[in-house]
C-alpha cells in the first residue's frame, strides 16, 4: 500500500478541525491550493507560530506568550472573584460584556463522561489550588447551560462549598431586547424560575 499523498495529507489534516467532514476539508484543501496559496502560507505560518510561543497561563489556564496572561497580570482586576468558563472563548465573551472585573479560569473543556472527560482532564486540581489561594473569596461559575455544562457547575460547585468557598452561577433566561413570543419555552420557564424581586 502506498502511503498518502501530499493531497490526501492536507485534506486529513483539515479534518481535525470542529464541524469539518470530508467533503469540507476537500474544499478547504483545493481552495487553499488552488485560489489562495498565499493564505495557505499565512495560515502554515500562523499555526506553527502559535504552536511553538503559545503556552497555559499559571494562573488561569488560558493561552498566552508569558507565563502569566494580560488579565492575570493586571492588577487593577479584582483578585477576590474568579469566573470560570469552559473555553478560552467564553473569556473573551464574558470579557466582551465589560461587566465583569475579577479573574478567570479556563477549564479547557467540561466534564464528559460519556466522551471519557473526568475531572482530571479540565484540570479541576488546578482550579481547587487557585480557588483556596486565600486571595479568592468567590468563585463565579459560568460554563454553558448544556447537559455536561451544568454537570460541570455542580460538580465544581459541590467541591468548592465543602471547602467554604462562596460559589454563584450566571443567571440565565431572556435576551436583553428579546420578546417574549420568540423565546423558546425552556428559556422562558427558567426566566420564571429564576426571578428576582425589584
Amino acid at each position: 500500500m502506498k502511503s498518502p499523498s501530499s493531497l490526501e495529507q492536507l485534506i486529513d489534516a483539515l479534518r481535525v478541525l470542529p464541524g469539518v467532514g470530508p467533503k469540507s476539508a476537500q474544499r478547504m484543501a483545493y481552495h487553499l491550493l488552488q485560489r489562495d496559496q498565499a493564505g495557505a502560507q499565512r495560515l502554515a505560518r500562523a499555526l506553527e507560530g502559535a504552536l511553538s510561543s503559545l503556552r497555559h497561563c499559571s494562573r488561569c489556564n488560558t493561552f498566552t506568550e508569558s507565563v502569566l496572561c494580560p488579565l492575570c497580570a493586571d492588577e487593577r482586576r479584582d483578585h477576590s472573584q474568579l469566573c470560570v468558563v469552559e473555553m478560552p472563548a467564553d473569556l473573551l465573551m464574558v470579557e466582551q460584556a465589560m461587566a465583569y472585573h475579577g479573574l478567570y479560569f479556563v477549564l479547557m473543556g467540561r466534564l464528559s463522561p460519556l466522551d471519557g472527560v473526568g475531572p482530571r482532564d479540565v484540570h479541576l486540581d488546578r482550579l481547587l489550588q487557585r480557588a483556596l489561594d486565600g486571595v479568592v473569596t468567590e468563585v463565579i461559575l459560568s460554563t454553558n447551560f448544556t447537559v455536561e455544562g451544568e454537570a460541570t457547575a455542580h460538580y465544581i460547585a459541590e467541591m468548592l462549598k465543602a471547602r467554604g468557598i462562596k460559589v454563584s452561577r450566571i443567571a440565565r433566561g431572556l435576551p436583553v431586547g428579546g420578546e417574549l413570543e420568540h423565546v423558546d419555552s425552556g428559556t422562558l420557564a427558567q426566566a420564571v424560575i429564576e426571578r428576582r424581586a425589584m
